[in-house]
């Protein structure tokens, strides 16, 4: 049963708190620059966040990577983290 709920518990995350409302599929995307488009559009158009929109893109991505852990092989890790820096300059953020 802890496992049932464990499982159930990112995707409740995902679907009822104040994240965004994501593009189906966005994050397997081989494209960095696909997902941190997709993120920045998701997070300017969402009425469900609470910070600003690169606040909340850049806490999805990250949410999305620390929930996969361990089962997240390199080279998808390596997509995502490059996702990252695509956000970043997406919303003219180069330094933080």
């Amino acid at each position: 049963m802890a496992t049932t709920h464990k499982e159930k518990w990112s995707a409740e995350v995902t679907e009822h708190s104040d994240a965004l409302d994501l593009d189906e599929g966005v994050f397997e995307s081989d494209d960095p620059a696909k997902i941190a488009r997709s993120l920045k559009h998701s997070a300017e158009r969402s009425h469900r966040r609470k910070g600003t929109p690169y606040q909340s893109a850049m806490s999805m991505l990250t949410f999305y990577i620390n929930r996969a852990g361990k089962n997240l092989p390199a080279k998808r890790r390596k997509v995502l983290e490059d996702a990252k820096d695509e956000l970043r300059k997406a919303f003219g953020r180069e330094d933080d």
